[in-house]
This record gives C-alpha cells, sequence and structure tokens, in this order.
C-alpha cells in the first residue's frame, strides 16, 4: 500500500486510508493539547439529590406531574432531545472508531471522546430524575424507541466528511446545551449544561484544527467534504420520535434555529478556517468553494425570514396573553 495519494488535475487525491496515516501526527498533537486543557469533573455534583424521591411503580412513591418540573416548557422540550441525542452514544461510538480506528493516536482519541460524552448522558438522566424535570416513563419510552432504531450516519461513506460534519455538529452541540440552560429557568440546570458545553466546545475544537489540516493535505477534496457537509446538515437525533414537532418548538423558543445555526454554528468555523478565502483550488474544490458561499447567502436569508415569522408570532401570543 502506498501512502503517496494519486494526482488529478495537478491536485492530490487522497484514499481514506492514506489521510487517516497523514493525520495520524495531528491527531496526537492535538489529543495531547486537549488531555493539558480538559478538566476533570464529576457527574454527581452538578446533580440535586436532595430533591429526590421515589415516584410511583414499585417504590410506592409519587407519581410524575408537570407542576413538579422547575424548568421551562421549552426547556423540558430541548432537555429531552438532548438527552436522546446523548443517549445514542454506542451508535456514535461504533460510528467513529469504523471509520478512525482503534488504534494509535485515532483509537485513543476515540475512546477518551466516547468516555467524555458518557459523562453527558449520565448527569443529564440523574438531574431530570432527581428533579423531576421531565416525564421519567415518557423519557424511557422516547429512549428504547429511539436506540433501538439505532443510528446511521449520513457521512459514514467518508472518513473526510465525517470529520467535517463533527467540526460543526460539536459546536451546534455545545450551543444547544448552552441555550437550554439559559432558556429552562432553573440555575441548576444551567450549571449543569454549562459544564456540558464546556466539553463539547474542547471536542470542536480538535475536529476543527484537525479539519484545518485536512485543507492543507487535500484542499479540494476537503472543501468538496465541507460543501456536502453544509449543505446537508442535519442533527444526530433527528430520527428521534417526534424530532420535527420538537425541534420547531426549540426554534420558536429561541434555543436553536436557522439563524443560531448560520450565526453561530457554521460561520464561526468557515470564518477560522477560512475557507471562502482558500485559494489554488483545482476545479472541483473551486466549484464547491462557490456553492458553499451560495449556499451560506441563501442560509442568511431564509433565517431573516424566519426571525421575521418567529417574531410575529411571539408578539401575537404576547398579545393573547395580554388579553388574558
Amino acid at each position: 500500500m502506498t501512502l503517496a495519494p494519486s494526482h488529478r488535475h495537478g491536485q492530490a487525491v487522497w484514499s481514506d486510508t492514506q489521510l487517516l496515516y497523514a493525520l495520524e501526527e495531528v491527531v496526537e498533537t492535538e489529543l495531547n493539547r486537549h488531555l493539558k486543557v480538559a478538566k476533570e469533573w464529576m457527574p454527581h455534583e452538578y446533580v440535586p439529590w436532595s430533591d429526590g424521591r421515589n415516584f410511583d411503580g414499585i417504590m410506592g412513591g409519587e407519581a410524575w406531574a408537570p407542576d413538579q418540573s422547575k424548568v421551562s416548557e421549552v426547556g423540558r422540550i430541548a432537555l429531552v432531545v438532548n438527552l436522546l441525542t446523548e443517549d445514542n452514544l454506542p451508535s456514535y461510538h461504533h460510528e467513529i472508531a469504523t471509520l478512525f480506528g482503534r488504534d494509535g493516536a485515532w483509537g485513543t482519541w476515540v475512546h477518551r471522546w466516547t468516555a467524555e460524552e458518557g459523562r453527558h448522558g449520565i448527569v443529564m438522566r440523574d438531574y431530570l430524575l432527581t428533579s423531576r424535570a421531565v416525564d421519567p416513563v415518557q423519557l424511557e419510552r422516547f429512549r428504547m424507541e429511539h436506540m433501538s432504531e439505532g443510528f446511521e450516519s449520513d457521512n459514514q461513506h467518508s472518513m473526510l466528511h465525517t470529520v467535517a460534519y463533527v467540526a460543526f455538529q460539536e459546536l451546534a452541540t455545545r450551543i444547544s446545551h448552552r441555550n437550554t440552560g439559559h432558556h429552562s429557568g432553573d440555575p441548576v440546570c444551567d450549571r449543569m449544561l454549562a459544564r456540558i458545553a464546556t466539553d463539547e466546545n474542547l471536542h470542536m475544537i480538535f475536529y476543527r484544527n484537525l479539519l484545518g489540516k485536512a485543507f492543507e493535505l487535500a484542499p479540494d477534496q476537503t472543501m468538496c467534504a465541507v460543501r456536502d457537509v453544509v449543505v446537508n446538515f442535519r442533527m444526530p437525533g433527528h430520527g428521534m420520535p417526534g424530532f420535527e414537532r420538537a425541534a420547531a418548538q426549540i426554534a420558536i423558543g429561541g434555543i436553536y434555529n436557522l439563524r443560531i445555526h448560520h450565526d453561530d454554528v457554521l460561520q464561526p468555523v468557515l470564518r477560522f478556517l477560512k475557507v471562502l478565502e482558500i485559494g489554488g483550488l483545482g476545479p472541483e474544490g473551486l466549484k464547491a468553494q462557490e456553492e458553499l458561499g451560495l449556499y451560506m447567502g441563501g442560509l442568511d436569508d431564509q433565517a431573516t425570514k424566519f426571525d421575521e415569522k418567529r417574531e410575529a408570532l411571539l408578539a401575537r401570543r404576547r398579545a393573547r396573553a395580554e388579553r388574558a
């Protein structure tokens, strides 16, 4: 097997295996940086255990009711979506372990990332049940349904597409958690999700820096991958029960919507890597760069229209509340 890429139109063409080997040193560097800055934290310290009491069932406790929850309605919806997304960690681990491998620096990172993500599901579920933030029966039924269906990534065909996807997706998850905390109405929830968001930001930095190196090695291929990922981006929880309705409520509630996706997720990564300014591209890379720029302009227009519709809807709701 040769590690040197082939060439087409004067541009290097890398296979997934060649890129994995070529990026191994960068992965090791980023892994060591991550381990130096990542701080150990304990999930149990973010859970208000003294608020807990038995539920109905075999323990003979009190059945859950909405008025027991300290979080806002949109907070409950977002918390369930966020936790169900974290619950699918076994599927995510399988996806990236298959693409990135389990050996060397890649394998060490895959397992470290999985271990850190595991804490997120632990602390969120403990908080939700102890504080009675959401219906535990519905939550478990949703979990069973979502995980029973499994998860299949839109980008499993390509290691490079996967790196591009997670660079944006980790930031999207960070923003979603952080905004959920802000809109939850519970300081305990806000503090917990801020802690999780810190992890997600470090994960984003790892993948973003890796994507930057990929642009140096294979600019055309990486540009095409970024174009494909941005244009077809979906959050990993898109297959969960009731996702479309929940996503609409989360969007109106200001937790995650087109404006946030454009301004706080896509643009920061694209700007940091200067994706739309990269020169020296071949025909395919140049075409992808132009299409990416056009898409971002169109998305900005869509976000503006959404903002207008959202504000009109919220104004009508305020007017009804005042009349009531």
